[in-house]
């Protein structure tokens, strides 16, 4: 749970949108900026926080936390 707040919290900055989250299946999404918006060192964290930006849903998404 720990890290999935931690995950939110460094995306929650960048986002202002009253729909940030998105659920399909075994892939949870979160609204948030391209990755070069972010410094290293959060997109090591969200890495090694199991999330990854994905272009085409431009969106950051895991399959860590949970089915939908």
């Amino acid at each position: 749970m720990k890290d999935l707040i931690e995950a939110l919290t460094i995306l929650a900055k960048w986002v202002d949108d009253e729909w940030p989250t998105h659920c399909t299946h075994d892939q949870f999404a979160v609204k948030g900026p391209r990755p070069r918006r972010l410094t290293n060192d959060e997109r090591k964290r969200l890495k090694t926080l199991s999330f990854h930006y994905d272009a085409e849903l431009e969106m950051w998404v895991s399959f860590r936390f949970g089915s939908c």
